[in-house]
């Protein structure tokens, strides 16, 4: 059992989400920075889908009333077990008691917090992902609340270890732009050739008004050859659409499962967990690849998950 102390109600129980039910009008959900609760879960030994907390407002307090080993992984945050600091990246075993504090992050925007065994919630449409659009999953559909008591369940498997991970690649920062790959949307040639060239040139602002939804840019205006009218169509976290603002908006993890505005580019999936971690007042810069390279990218990050189940005992035979 674990009590939260100090939230804000943007804080939920995710994990990879609801895939593949577009159709149904269902969001994929999930969590934000897929990478970051793969590889918390993957130092707890647990299933990599396992429900964790995704935290995106600081400074967040827990205290853990049995034993429990715990992780932390994503955005660059000050973590405390007590007065101990805690390394990012890591996984440590927390005792009866102890209080876990996040601090707002040097680097990055959302922090995830996962427990070996994982949070017992229940599963709604096959996921335990909250969907805090339409009020379903996770804790009652909602963000979490001071006082709320969440439990654990048992785990199945031999008990971790105290370790981490080393992340390769910088979190996103406000101080310099986050370089993001795409591959060019459906409606790209209808923008004009300035603005099809200014999408990639500029470095685009996150604004505050963006959410779990989509995230706004702020930029220079991109413009249409001529006026549009498109009838509302089948969209997906990574797409790029451009509103009559001409201010870009990137679907995220609870985005719309249509929408009827010009698509100019598609974020790779690969790239997801990059606007994840981007803060308010960071900035990016648009680079456009070929499926070649996109497929090539997915194998090099599938690869490097691969190698870390070897090292951590996971994986029964490697390479």
């Amino acid at each position: 059992m674990i009590e939260i102390l100090t939230t804000g109600a943007g804080n939920t129980i995710q994990d990879l989400g609801r895939p593949g039910l577009l159709a149904l009008g269902i969001s994929s959900g999930g969590a934000m920075d897929r990478l970051a609760l793969r590889l918390g879960n993957l130092l707890l030994g647990n299933p990599q889908n396992t429900a964790s907390l995704e935290v995106s407002l600081f400074p967040f307090r827990l205290r853990v009333e049995e034993d429990v080993w715990l992780s932390i992984t994503g955005a660059d945050c000050r973590a405390t077990l007590d007065d101990r600091a805690l390394s990012p990246m890591w996984a440590v075993h927390a005792k009866a008691g102890e209080t876990l504090k996040l601090s707002p992050p040097a680097r990055g925007a959302r922090s995830y917090i996962s427990f070996a065994g994982g949070i017992d919630v229940p599963q709604v449409i096959s996921s335990c992902s909250t969907d805090l659009k339409t009020g379903f999953g996770g804790l009652e559909g909602r963000g979490l609340g001071r006082g709320d008591r969440l439990q654990l369940r048992s785990v199945a498997h031999p008990e971790p270890r105290d370790q981490g991970i080393y992340f390769p690649v910088a979190m996103p920062g406000r101080n310099e732009a986050t370089a993001i790959r795409v591959v060019v949307g459906a409606e790209h040639e209808v923008f004009t050739k300035d603005s099809q060239a200014t999408f990639l040139d500029e470095e685009w602002l996150v604004t505050p008004d963006s959410n779990r939804m989509g995230m706004r840019f702020k930029g220079a205006e991109l413009k249409l050859e001529q006026p549009l009218e498109m009838l509302s169509h089948g969209i997906l976290p990574g797409t790029i659409q451009v509103p009559p603002s001409g201010q870009p908006i990137v679907q995220l993890a609870d985005a719309n499962t249509c929408g009827g505005y010009p698509k100019i580019a598609h974020v790779i999936d690969a790239d997801l967990w990059r606007l994840g971690q981007l803060p308010i007042g960071g900035k990016v810069q648009f680079k456009v690849v070929t499926e070649q390279e996109v497929l090539a990218e997915e194998q090099r990050l599938e690869g490097w998950i691969s190698k870390i189940e070897c090292n951590l005992g996971i994986l029964a035979k490697c390479n």
